[in-house]
């Protein structure tokens, strides 16, 4: 409803301005047709990845080059998350997201990439082999997470840490099933965590309880072993809230009775 200066004295209707062919196309550039665009990511992301099974989210830097050491661990690590049964989601993009990707797909994993439009770098990379790229950064990290049964940290900048954090902040405020967040490279994240333990914690910020939502490893056998025993302590809980939910509901019969 608008009233006095605020309405613009346009004569047509809605339905007039609709199946007008003439006049300005600038109303595909709205913001209400920019929610149309929004849906329809998500709707092609969940439809893509529906069926995917347990994955893990892999991220780290587009930067890292192939012949760096980083790169041949992003490698290993993809195939080792792989025949440990799980798919391998990234970024999709050069640098470890490509190294996961080629990893995963050595293994026999299903090697998928989220890949995000920007003015520079960049396509899928070629060892996806299930992939979707998106214009909104906001419906991407949904899928990485809705999907995901653990998030791996490698070595990365300005995005990877966008990704580590939104990560824990859902954990954290319970937004999601807690999940493991590993950072990979003790070497490269100790700064970080020792400015988390050292100036966060004591100032209050965060609580003691929230340092264990963190796990920091160099090893690729470890970070495996990380991922099966959360999977199977979830599996286990909800079995466990199953049994009490059925329980609640047969008291209830019974006291209805």
């Amino acid at each position: 409803m608008l009233r006095r200066e605020q309405i613009s004295g346009e004569s047509s209707t809605t339905d007039q301005r609709l199946l007008d062919s003439r006049g300005s196309t600038d109303w595909v550039h709205t913001d209400p047709w920019r929610v149309l665009r929004i849906q329809s990511e998500f709707v092609e992301g969940f439809g893509l990845l529906a069926e995917l099974g347990r994955a893990v989210s892999v991220f780290g830097s587009a930067r890292t080059r192939p012949e760096h050491p980083e790169y041949a661990i992003a490698r290993e690590l993809g195939n080792a998350i792989a025949r440990a049964g799980y798919a391998v989601i990234t970024g999709g993009g050069p640098g470890a997201m490509e190294a996961a990707n080629h990893g995963a797909v050595e293994a026999g994993g299903k090697s998928v990439g989220l890949g995000i439009e920007l003015p520079f770098e960049q396509r899928l990379n070629d060892w996806v082999d299930v992939g979707i790229n998106f214009r909104y950064f906001f419906a991407r990290k949904t899928m990485f997470v809705k999907y995901a049964q653990a998030f791996v940290i490698l070595p990365g900048g300005f995005g990877t840490l966008d990704e580590l954090f939104e990560a824990l902040t859902l954990v954290q405020t319970r937004k999601v099933t807690k999940f493991p967040v590993i950072l990979f490279g003790e070497q490269y994240w100790s700064g970080l965590l020792d400015w988390i333990r050292g100036t966060m914690l004591p100032e209050g910020k965060i609580g003691p309880a929230d340092l264990d939502l963190i796990h920091v490893t160099s090893s690729v056998d470890e970070v495996v072993k990380i991922i099966l025993e959360s999977d199977l302590e979830r599996s286990a809980q909800e079995v466990s809230e199953q049994a009490a939910h059925a329980e609640a509901r047969a008291s209830g019969a019974n006291d209805a009775q």
